[in-house]
């Protein structure tokens, strides 16, 4: 059998058809999953993956599906189409969204409910109207449950503190981001793992060592021009922003991100230019 040298970490927010730039449609979205599924992709579980950084093997043709913040399109689209192929992923929830209720409607049911576009997303939380956009506990207890989705943290309430009128409490506010996501994870879920994925994308040194103290060890960011080899450190693991694309074209950028020569060829080449964009 044939083991992965590095496992590409996909990154979705919304399956929705609402559209925006960080939306995939549900008929684009389940042409990706057909195609990893078509060319014997298997998507593995946090445990699976945190052991692969470690050195312990996974099958050659491994991925690892994430989705950021808990949206309630992830409910209504992307759980179903996950569990019609057999895949799971993880969602790293900002878990002062998160609302009670019962469960709504998903595909394959009457009534959908409306999942709005991400910034429409955006500024209905802003208003006070999170329930309308992001899950319910009542939800991702169904989805934990069904063994389709995980859950871990993506802090409390995704604030960019560094970039606020509290900068200079920043690593203050981080500590009490991190300890009150936890302790809602727990609340809810009845455990907490050492998961985390940055808010915004955004970390710094304070930061890391904030996190590690707080009790998290794999760290996700929005850096998408890395391998997750065995021996990466888990303090930095690479994900790429997947596009509203048919599965073919997702499936050359996760050819690609695994190859153990054309990936890093890749990889430096886009980091060159950025750099080159950097200077202009």
């Amino acid at each position: 059998m044939k083991y992965a040298q590095t496992v590409p970490v996909l990154m979705y927010h919304h399956v929705s058809p609402s559209g925006s730039f960080i939306n995939a449609s549900p008929q684009n979205f389940e042409d990706q999953l057909a195609w990893l599924s078509r060319h014997g992709y298997r998507s593995l579980g946090s445990d699976e993956f945190a052991g692969h950084l470690a050195g312990q093997p996974v099958p050659a043709r491994s991925v690892l599906i994430t989705f950021d913040d808990g949206y309630l399109d992830n409910w209504v689209y992307a759980y179903p189409l996950l569990k019609k192929y057999g895949f799971r992923a993880l969602i790293f929830l900002v878990t002062s969204w998160m609302g009670d209720g019962s469960v709504r409607p998903h595909l394959g049911q009457e009534d959908l409910p409306p999942t709005p576009e991400h910034r429409e997303c955006e500024r209905l939380i802003d208003s006070g109207r999170a329930d309308d956009v992001a899950l319910r506990w009542s939800e991702i207890r169904a989805m934990q449950a069904d063994g389709t989705f995980e859950f871990h943290s993506h802090t409390h309430t995704h604030t960019r503190w560094d970039k606020s009128v509290r900068a200079a409490e920043k690593n203050t506010l981080m500590a009490r981001e991190l300890a009150d996501s936890r302790a809602s994870l727990k609340e809810h879920l009845g455990e907490v793992s050492q998961h985390l994925c940055w808010p915004q994308g955004y970390f710094d040194d304070d930061y890391v060592r904030l996190a590690q103290e707080a009790g998290f060890r794999y760290l996700y960011t929005t850096q998408a021009f890395g391998q997750n080899r065995a021996g990466t450190d888990p303090a930095g693991i690479y994900r790429f922003a997947v596009r509203n694309a048919p599965g073919a074209s997702v499936g050359r950028r996760v050819r690609i991100a695994a190859d153990p020569v054309a990936g890093p060829l890749y990889n430096r080449w886009k980091l060159w230019k950025r750099s080159l964009r950097g200077k202009a």
